[in-house]
């Protein structure tokens, strides 16, 4: 087998869920049903928020679990399965339910992104690929936007593919920065995938091969003459690369009627370059030729170039968006949160000698918190199912500091999450690319605090909980403390 014969993602697994599915099977408990939770401790960077993405690709995952002859054959060949199970997984569908907040929802620590209601087997087999798919793409987009708001307003361009950790990486990462606010990318098979724009002009090779960068310059130009940006910076750029782009923009492409487009700077101190370039294009008359810069960009070397007053009107970001180079691990994780008991379902908490690593217990609702002004104030816990009522003074409990008498008053409510996946089928329509990109925008221009937004000691969002949920955590809390002391 190869890489590029058709692979089966289901086999995309742990091989831990494929023993303990197997040991399920044989003390005869596959049918139990279970609630797992996925959530995050951390947002990257130090940041005050995260982007939720890779719901689709969960979706589709789940739709199209199954195993094939050979799959169960390489698991028969562990040595390790019964038979009885190897033919279960012959016709394993998954049956379970999927509740999560739609994609693009602007999430926080310790909140459940996502919640798999389903039979126990189900449930287990399930977690690589959820948590594989919502790490990747959620810790993308959340970089992608943090890139995206230090340009302030500039176009940021994906130009990741060559630097990402293999195809599949580039081509999702790619998808995950274009929620995150990218006007577009550079990797053709995300373009095509997903219909975001593409983009791409010369590289040094181009100018390199024809030996003189004038006749470079020039040949590009007649191919391209839409759409001319040319890479100025394989010699010199400004005793050469830019003199070479006047010449071409005055000799070849205004006798054609046309224009040229950009130049691009690819190393060198941007900064000093772009200001001495503006000077240049301006004084030749080319006030409307872009300047694009490259180089291992991020929100921090965007920040310093724009402070120092870099003449830049787009950005390429390559190495450092796609793979989140400043903190590459978003550190989601799948957590058991209640199992089927006597047709109720009973919560269950993981204890750790780490504060942080308590678990929240149990079927929850998860709401967002909004004042007056529309603004989100804060999220809250509390038990699925139970009542809420705004429309007085509402008492909840701070976790953080529950001796405290704490309540919202004049705020309204939103259940962040909702059904997308019922007894294995999607019973939900899934928004456009465009549309997600798009509601991440307005969530941060008209919900979410500016303060929240800042690099540097951003505001904490505060995740509170209904009286009656923080109860239920302390109480399992002290019965597990009780047990197991």
């Amino acid at each position: 087998m190869t890489q590029f014969d058709k692979r089966n993602i289901t086999m995309m697994m742990d091989f831990y869920e494929m023993t303990m599915a197997n040991g399920y099977f044989q003390d005869h408990d596959k049918d139990v049903q279970v609630a797992f939770d996925v959530f995050y401790r951390a947002n990257p960077d130090k940041g005050g928020f995260a982007i939720f993405a890779g719901l689709e690709q969960v979706i589709e995952y789940v739709e199209n679990m199954e195993f094939s002859k050979d799959d169960v054959e390489y698991f028969r060949q562990q040595k390790m399965f019964s038979e009885e199970f190897l033919q279960y997984l012959e016709n394993f569908h998954f049956s379970g339910d999927i509740y999560a907040m739609p994609e693009g929802t602007i999430m926080y620590p310790n909140e459940p992104c996502i919640t798999v209601v389903a039979p126990l087997i189900d449930a287990q087999l399930v977690e690589t690929a959820i948590l594989a798919q919502v790490n990747h793409q959620s810790l993308i987009a959340t970089k992608a936007r943090r890139i995206v708001k230090a340009a302030n307003g500039r176009a940021v361009s994906d130009f990741g593919a060559r630097r990402a950790h293999n195809m599949d990486a580039a081509t999702y990462g790619a998808r995950a920065a274009y929620i995150g606010g990218v006007v577009g990318t550079a990797t053709v098979s995300a373009g095509q995938m997903f219909n975001i724009p593409i983009s791409g002009t010369m590289a040094h090779s181009w100018v390199m091969f024809y030996g003189d960068e004038f006749t470079a310059f020039k040949k590009y130009a007649e191919t391209y003459p839409d759409a001319t940006v040319l890479l100025v910076d394989t010699y010199d750029v400004i005793h050469s690369g830019i003199p070479n782009a006047i010449r071409v923009a005055h000799e070849i492409l205004e006798p054609m009627g046309k224009r040229l487009r950009g130049i691009r700077i690819d190393s060198g101190d941007l900064a000093y370059l772009s200001k001495k370039v503006r000077k240049m294009l301006d004084a030749a008359g080319l006030e409307d030729c872009m300047i694009v810069v490259s180089n291992s960009l991020d929100e921090f070397t965007v920040t310093s170039l724009l402070s120092q007053g870099a003449c830049i009107d787009s950005f390429g970001i390559g190495e450092r968006l796609i793979t989140a180079k400043s903190e590459p691990v978003f550190g989601a994780v799948y957590k058991l949160a209640a199992v089927g008991e006597n047709g109720e379902f009973a919560p269950r908490i993981k204890v750790s000698e780490n504060v942080e690593k308590i678990t929240n217990p149990g079927l929850k609702d998860l709401y967002r918190v909004y004042d007056a002004d529309g603004k989100a104030v804060a999220d809250m816990l509390a038990i699925c199912g139970e009542p809420v009522d705004m429309s007085q003074p509402f008492r909840y409990v701070d976790p953080q500091k529950p001796w405290k008498n704490r309540t919202f008053e004049n705020c309204t409510l939103k259940n962040l999450r909702k059904l997308y996946v019922r007894q294995g089928k999607r019973v939900e329509d899934m928004p456009t690319l465009d549309e997600i990109r798009n509601y991440v925008k307005a969530q941060l221009d008209n919900e979410i605090w500016e303060e929240e937004q800042r690099f540097e000691n951003p505001h904490r969002h505060y995740l509170d909980m209904t009286p009656d949920y923080y109860e239920l955590k302390m109480e399992l809390l002290s019965k597990t403390r009780e047990e197991h002391a």
